[in-house]
């Protein structure tokens, strides 16, 4: 099995187990399950910078990258210093994060909010509307064509963006109408290897409806100038900032390195 099938298999013992302890009927009821959600799609288009700042304490192909990072100030140092978006990982056991880091996030961040986990049930998409998030990620390796169709639609009946991430050109066909951006991971979640120029190669096949979305692996400000003359207009970016110290000052720096 790959990394993937065994965090996906993990996935589906802790939804089950969610879904018995907390109902969806208690997730409608939460208080941030009313508010309007904010667009990152409109945020990429109309943003100068493009950057999506990520909060992630650890990973699989790198374990603890900062792990006793405070969420509460390294995001509401994101949103300060000017990111597009923010992405706040909700898995536990792979990624170091939990549900009530981005509920303790929220109300301290100014701009879109995505909820980046691996979503493969309704249920989490109604998790995400009572955390508080605007956005969802949908993994195309990670679900069937009509599972993406699905979750899609009913994440925008529920007022939430959809990205979908995509990290070769036969996944480029799990997007639909209910699509709002389409993200091109560079790192290929089966075999975790990494290269930017898989963004380049997808470049010209993504529909140009959906915001292109460049995610992981990009260092350089170079990088983000030479992918937005390829049409990406978003820029998701993790490990770069949250290795640093200060990493809301380490996107402060990048984003002035890009004017």
């Amino acid at each position: 099995m790959t990394i993937l099938d065994n965090i996906i298999e993990s996935k589906k013992v802790e939804v089950a187990s969610r879904k018995l302890s907390t109902p969806v009927s208690v997730l409608e009821k939460a208080p941030a399950f009313s508010r309007k959600c904010l667009s990152m799609k409109e945020s990429l288009l109309n943003s100068e910078s493009g950057i999506i700042s990520e909060f992630k304490r650890k990973s699989p192909s790198l374990g603890w990258i900062h792990e006793d990072a405070d969420v509460v100030n390294i995001t509401s140092g994101y949103s300060a210093a000017g990111a597009s978006g923010i992405s706040i990982l909700t898995d536990l056991e792979y990624f170091g994060g939990t549900p009530m880091d981005l509920m303790a996030a929220r109300q301290f961040i100014a701009c879109p909010v995505l909820r980046k986990d691996f979503v493969i049930d309704e249920y989490q998409l109604y998790e995400a509307k009572a955390m508080g998030a605007d956005v969802v990620l949908l993994i195309a390796a990670a679900l069937t064509v009509e599972q993406t169709l699905e979750l899609a639609h009913k994440a925008h009946e529920l007022g939430l963006e959809v990205l979908l991430e995509v990290h070769n050109a036969e996944e480029i066909g799990h997007a639909n109408d209910h699509v709002d951006m389409l993200g091109v991971n560079n790192r290929n979640l089966k075999t975790f290897e990494q290269s930017i120029q898989t963004s380049f190669d997808l470049a010209a096949l993504i529909p140009n409806k959906f915001v292109k979305v460049s995610e992981s692996g990009i260092s350089k400000t170079e990088t983000v100038k030479e992918l937005r003359k390829v049409g990406y207009k978003g820029f998701l970016m993790g490990e770069n900032f949250m290795k640093e110290e200060n990493p809301a000052e380490a996107l402060s720096k990048f984003i002035n390195g890009l004017k």
